[in-house]
């Protein structure tokens, strides 16, 4: 049996602020059980709502050194569809209403998780042939693993694979500050190691001492080895890159399944879309108060309102595009301006826009079933979960080229009738209304067209299980 623990910041079912819940929580499910046994160790966060713990059992407790500090933790466990949990507990650095505060406070809290996550290894007598840490918050895991813990066989030989989500968070804070925290010495703080541009950086460390480096996309793989994408670490990236490779995420067809989804208003599948589809955007377009006319083109936007996304280029063209018979629903907080932005328009054109600026998981499940189109012009994209989604519902996806929406969205051929959405690649507000409105035309004039493009994107699989299978490949690889 081979055993593999993931460490990381947040899991679904317990606590999710991003897609990282999504995958932490849902791929351990998907290996084999015969081969792989897949735990998980999250925080123990204060806010983790009290009916999510029901069942939850206290295993031990023991003390943690920190540099100058000895800090308490404990560990608790519960099983959940079949996956073990740990939740490491410290009431001093998991209190707060969210999991993520002030940088310096993180960059202290997280050391200590890492350090317990391996320590707590021992104390519950599990040893994992690998230790798979996700994202800046557990960076320092393979650093310590081969280091703080070199003396003890219990450690020997246990490998590490350093997964980033997304490089543009990398757990960066001051030098001297960061050597206080981790108690270590000058060594570790030279630019080959943990020291990036005069500060120290956790998912450099990571990536530096990692026998393996994942990130969630074979295009953002590629990507993050160039200038413009690497976020100051491409050069590090370009010296690891025979370790490197980009694993695309998957969505829980479980949760979402357009046949079975409690959330949507009518229930359809690749059958009889054709009938059943529509009722669900005429349901949306009465709740959310826009004009009723099947002929409208309803735009969907599930997202966090952020420069990332492309909204800055949806803010050049919102005029033109609403000179057209086009309707735009729109779900997710973020930065003020997109907000606002969303908000005016929705004055401007009402009937046609909708800004529902809140998050609401039911909504955005309507809002998946009820589209014709997905917009996702983002300005770069690990993975993105959103037109994975899209597709299983039928709903096409409209995408800028970049990480995971070219590695997942096939554009439409009209010559060869093949593909499963439509893009553009250059980063550029009319290049993307160009191609809004030749989707738009295909939906209106070519219906055949339009029906074939939603069979061939509801046969797209994009499940964990595919994901999976590429996982044990690797693990495969590191264990032998």
């Amino acid at each position: 049996m081979k055993k593999v623990l993931f460490v990381a910041s947040e899991a679904t079912p317990f606590i999710k602020t991003g897609g990282l819940a999504d995958v932490v929580g849902s791929l351990p499910k998907c290996f084999d059980k015969e081969t792989y046994d897949i735990r998980v160790m999250i925080p123990k966060y204060l806010c983790i709502p009290e009916e999510r713990l029901n069942g939850i059992t206290f295993l031990t407790n023991f003390y943690v050194d920190l540099s100058w500090r000895k800090q308490y933790a404990g560990i608790f466990t519960k099983k959940v569809d079949g996956i073990t949990f740990y939740l490491i507990d410290n009431e001093y650095y998991f209190a707060g209403p969210r999991p993520y505060g002030n940088i310096y406070e993180d960059i202290e809290k997280f050391a200590f998780f890492s350090k317990a996550a391996l320590m707590a290894m021992q104390k519950i007598d599990f040893r994992p042939d690998i230790v798979h840490c996700h994202d800046w918050q557990t960076g320092v895991i393979p650093l310590m693993l081969k280091e703080c813990f070199r003396g003890n066989d219990f450690y020997q030989g246990i490998k590490s694979v350093m997964t980033i989500h997304n490089l543009k968070f990398q757990g960066r804070w001051e030098l001297q500050k960061v050597k206080d925290v981790l108690g270590l010495p000058d060594y570790y703080f030279t630019s080959d190691k943990l020291e990036s541009y005069n500060d120290a950086n956790y998912l450099k460390g990571g990536i530096v001492f990692a026998d393996a480096v994942t990130t969630v996309s074979k295009t953002y793989a590629e990507e993050i080895k160039t200038m413009e994408y690497g976020e100051g670490l491409h050069g590090l990236l370009r010296a690891r890159s025979n370790d490197l490779r980009g694993i695309v995420n998957g969505v829980d067809y479980q949760e979402f399944n357009p046949e079975t989804d409690k959330y949507i208003y009518k229930s359809y599948n690749a059958r009889n879309f054709r009938k059943e589809k529509i009722k669900n955007k005429r349901a949306l377009q009465e709740e959310l108060g826009l004009e009723k006319d099947d002929k409208a083109f309803l735009i969907g936007i599930v997202s966090r309102l952020t420069d990332q996304k492309g909204f800055d280029l949806i803010d050049c063209i919102m005029d033109e595009l609403c000179g057209e018979n086009i309707q735009l629903a729109v779900l997710g907080t973020g930065e003020e301006r997109y907000e606002n932005m969303f908000r005016h328009y929705e004055w401007k054109y009402h009937g046609k826009v909708s800004a529902n600026i809140y998050y609401s998981e039911e909504l955005s499940h309507k809002i998946y079933a009820a589209s014709d189109a997905f917009l996702m012009p983002s300005l770069f994209e690990p993975c993105g979960l959103s037109q994975l989604m899209s597709l299983r519902y039928g709903t096409i996806p409209i995408v800028r080229e970049t990480g995971g929406l070219k590695d997942t969205v096939e554009p439409y051929n009209e010559y060869e009738s093949t593909g499963t959405g439509f893009s553009f690649s250059n980063y550029n507000a009319h290049e993307m209304l160009g191609v809004i409105r030749y989707a738009m035309e295909v939906f209106r004039d070519k219906k055949r067209e339009w029906n074939k493009l939603i069979d061939r994107a509801m046969a797209a699989d994009f499940s964990w299980k595919r994901s999976a299978k590429e996982y044990e490949e690797m693990y495969d690889w590191l264990i032998k």
